[in-house]
Parts: C-alpha cells; sequence; structure tokens
C-alpha cells in the first residue's frame, strides 16, 4: 500500500476520489463558473457540498425562492477556508480563469443529486454586478 495523489489539470469538474459513499472532487474554471457567466443555481437534496478554494479567486452564491423575490447573497471565497452549502440550498460559484477549487460530498451527487433551476436575464445582470464587487473587493 502506498500513499495515493490527484491533481485534476483539465478544466471542469473531477471526482477522482471516490470511497465509502463519499467522494473529493476538483473544480477548476470552465464555462458556465466564470465571474461573468453563470446561467443558474443548482441544489442537492441528499448531501451537503464542501468548498475549499486553493488557487483564484472565486464567489460562492446562494440564493433563496422562498418568498416572491428571491434572495441572493455573494461572498468572497477565501483559501484554505472550508465552505459548508447545505443540503438543499441553491447555489452556485463564479470563478476566475485559475480557479481551483476542492469539493467534498456524497458520491454520484453530480449524477443522481442535483437540480439546476435558471436564472432570468434580470437575476443574471444583477449576478454579475454582484460578483465583480465582490470579486474586486476580495483578499484572496
Amino acid at each position: 500500500m502506498s500513499i495515493e495523489t490527484y491533481f485534476h489539470k483539465g478544466e471542469g469538474y473531477n471526482p477522482f476520489l471516490i470511497r465509502d459513499g463519499w467522494q473529493v472532487a476538483q473544480l477548476n474554471h470552465v464555462a458556465t463558473h466564470g465571474l461573468n457567466d453563470i446561467v443558474d443555481v443548482e441544489r442537492h437534496a441528499c448531501t451537503d457540498e464542501v468548498f475549499i478554494l486553493f488557487k483564484g479567486k472565486a464567489v460562492l452564491i446562494s440564493a433563496t425562492f422562498d418568498t416572491a423575490e428571491p434572495r441572493f447573497e455573494y461572498l468572497a471565497m477565501k483559501q484554505g477556508v472550508t465552505y459548508n452549502v447545505p443540503a438543499g440550498l441553491w447555489h452556485n460559484i463564479a470563478m476566475s480563469r485559475d480557479c481551483q477549487i476542492m469539493i467534498i460530498e456524497k458520491d454520484n451527487t453530480h449524477n443522481n443529486d442535483v437540480e439546476h433551476k435558471p436564472l432570468s436575464q434580470k437575476q443574471l445582470q444583477e449576478a454579475y454586478r454582484r460578483i465583480a464587487q465582490v470579486a474586486d473587493c476580495a483578499l484572496i
């Protein structure tokens, strides 16, 4: 037996360590996760999702749709800090081109436990404006 190492060099999402009901994945920048091109939010009914930024800039977005007007929050991620998105919370991540994020969640979440909600043009315009503000102010 020896120590295993993993690193994802390509674009997008890659779950590379899947064991006993959980997985570790790496998310690198990809279209629809940029600082000005997200198109939706997603949620997972059966798992929390943990994010750790280790390179670049990222803005973690959460949304609630339980009132007439949806509420959005925008949080500049800091390197090395662990962020937990509870099961059921709508969310997305806007990332700089050099961004790399680790994700820990139940296995097969990306295949079996994901629901997407498209955002309206008005919501997207406001999101891009707020993402830019938060990303520019981030001390990352």
